[in-house]
């Protein structure tokens, strides 16, 4: 079959590198005569058929920027549908036949969904239902096993390395505890490479349960020894010995509904109780998120985009575009989604950071 006519949107949690990967997708596309409409806001533009028509003046000066210029929503699922006029956190809607409708209504060949966990499942969704997508994975947790790397994380990774570099130096002065608060929801990626990276002291995540008198003694025995200052690195999804973890909130209808958040903040009060020490609290939130991409995203969410057309018109639809050993390859969405990629408690890098002295707060490792 010939593409004639293609689809593209950016969907769930902005990262640094969606732009480059639209950029990628449709200077790609245009080449090959082929016409790009860029939905605005995730699947929520499909729902209700908004988007752009993509030329290269679109794309021109994009490779560098952050964030979406299509904009993008994690809240706008069309399988439940919360928003309104069609719908309320209350009283969900299945608006897929509408997007499938406005995908057929507009002449599409195929549509390249860009996305993490949550895009990844509504697209094998629809792909069940017969629309042919590609995907792209995008997540700054790097969360997915079907790659090796997900576009937007290094980026996020920089950002929270150079934050624990900036905390050294006011932790060292005030000679306090200091606690840095990373994304990455159930995976501690993040966190564990940016606490090596940085010379975090302790770092918590949440394939390895904390125990909080592990935490303090570790900090005093550091003061025993001359040590003023400790920093303590904790992903938001860490949890303790007994399975708890920090949630900020809950939001109805998102694909990301359960928020987690406030692990600095009760590990600082935590610690500042038990050993005297004076504890802070820095939760980088969403600047992981925030800026240009680093060099070496945007030359990843490049090769993501091309890859990702060179599968539409190969006619694999049902497949996202992978990156392995330093290679483009592709695999099906349903394999993508099937299985979280999350830290090896008995891996190289976990052993690595036991080496040069790091703590995971837990009694049983290390």
């Amino acid at each position: 079959m010939a593409i004639k006519k293609i689809g593209i949107l950016t969907a769930g949690g902005d990262c640094p590198g969606l732009n480059a990967v639209v950029r990628a997708v449709s200077k790609n596309a245009l080449s090959h005569g082929i016409e790009v409409l860029g939905f605005k806001n995730g699947f929520d533009g499909l729902v209700r058929n908004e988007f752009i028509h993509i030329t290269p003046q679109t794309v021109s000066g994009i490779l560098t920027l952050g964030g979406t210029i299509l904009g993008s929503s994690n809240i706008a699922n069309p399988f439940k549908y919360t928003l309104p006029p069609f719908g309320t956190p209350e009283n969900p809607r299945n608006m897929s036949s509408v997007a499938l409708h406005n995908f057929k209504e507009n002449g599409l060949d195929a549509l390249i969904t860009i996305g993490g966990d949550g895009t990844l499942h509504m697209s094998q969704q629809f792909v069940e239902l017969g629309m042919p997508i590609v995907a792209v994975p995008k997540t700054i947790d790097n969360d997915l096993s079907a790659t090796d790397q997900t576009f937007g994380f290094d980026s996020a990774l920089a950002i929270a390395t150079e934050a624990i570099d900036r905390l050294h130096t006011t932790a060292q002065s005030h000679h306090r505890v200091m606690i840095v608060e990373t994304m990455g929801r159930y995976a501690g990626w993040i966190a564990l490479r940016s606490a090596i990276a940085g010379g975090g002291d302790i770092v918590l995540i949440p394939e390895i349960p904390y125990n909080d008198d592990v935490i303090v003694n570790y900090i005093l025995n550091r003061k025993s020894k001359g040590k003023t200052f400790s920093i303590v690195v904790a992903a938001e999804g860490a949890k303790n010995e007994q399975g708890e973890q920090a949630v900020a909130r809950t939001v109805a209808g998102s694909t990301d509904a359960i928020r987690l958040g406030g692990i600095a903040n009760k590990l600082s009060d935590m610690i500042e109780s038990k050993t005297g020490i004076e504890s802070r609290a820095c939760v980088l939130g969403h600047t992981q998120r925030g800026g240009t991409p680093t060099a070496f995203d945007r030359w990843l969410s490049t090769l993501y985009g091309a890859k990702a057309l060179d599968l539409v018109l190969e006619g694999k639809f049902g497949y996202m575009a992978s990156f392995r050993q330093f290679k483009m390859t592709e695999v099906t969405i349903a394999d993508a989604i099937a299985k979280l990629k999350r830290v090896d408690p008995n891996g190289e890098e976990v052993k690595s950071a036991l080496e040069v002295g790091m703590s995971f707060g837990s009694a049983q490792i290390g």
